[in-house]
């Protein structure tokens, strides 16, 4: 039997997995993918739905499964886009459902500063889509600058087109109920600025024990600490469920 390794949601570094976990959020990490390959003896079955993430933490879960000693088979259940397409690559042997798709693009980044600051963002993008190229070609054999300019393009391909440019290997038999995907903006990737947010939250619940503490009666003037469930919903939304703002 394979050890099967789930590729769902978004694709996020150590560091922030745990905040994706509290707010519920499918996520994988580099952290994960290495326990479970460490505890297989035997053969692994990759399973991916994601629409991408951080390319970083992409690389480091593509390079692992490349490293591996046994047969890594990919199954591409609904969408594998942007970073989630360079997992893909580390297969031997990759499968996507006649209902699936892939999408390739250029990495991207918000960049913040002067002329010096900008330019150097650019050439950072620049090495990032070439290493990107680097998994592409070595799965496909197709030119390099084919394949960048199919990364520019924003390049979306059904089962049989990935078959076709040699982005994977077989069509599945997939079920007899299709899986419904959402694109790729409805992933739920976090900015650094509501991370910073939920790390501080997360660490004075660590500290106090906010949902375990008992409940004391408090002066009429006295606002209430905000449940952990409501701050989420502050940190999301602006409010929690009553309509308090924060």
């Amino acid at each position: 039997m394979m050890t099967k390794i789930n590729v769902k949601g978004v694709i996020v570094s150590n560091d922030d997995a745990d905040i994706y976990d509290w707010l519920g959020y499918d996520c994988v990490s580099p952290n994960q993918v290495e326990d479970v390959l460490n505890n297989s003896n035997g053969d692994v079955e990759v399973d991916i739905a994601s629409g991408g993430g951080s390319v970083f933490a992409a690389s480091e879960i593509y390079t692992m499964l490349k490293a591996y000693s046994g047969k890594v088979v990919v199954n591409i259940q609904g969408l594998a886009a942007s970073a989630a397409s360079v997992i893909a690559m580390a297969g031997d042997e990759i499968n996507m459902s006649p209902t699936s798709q892939m999408m390739i693009h250029k990495a991207s980044t918000v960049s913040v500063g002067n002329a010096d600051d900008l330019s150097h963002d650019s050439k950072m993008l620049d090495v990032t889509d070439q290493s990107i190229v680097n998994a592409y070609e070595e799965k496909t054999g197709m030119d390099r600058d084919d394949i960048l300019q199919l990364m520019a393009n924003e390049t979306w391909m059904t089962a049989q087109d990935a078959v076709n440019k040699g982005f994977a290997d077989n069509i599945s038999a997939g079920s007899k109920t299709p899986q419904v995907v959402n694109a790729v903006s409805n992933q739920p990737i976090l900015n650094s600025t509501a991370i910073a947010k939920i790390k501080t939250i997360l660490a004075k619940a660590r500290d106090t024990k906010l949902e375990n503490k008992t409940e004391t009666p408090m002066n009429k003037e006295e606002k209430p600490t905000p449940s952990l469930r409501d701050q989420k919903l502050a940190i999301l939304f602006g409010k929690d469920d009553n309509n308090h703002e924060y």
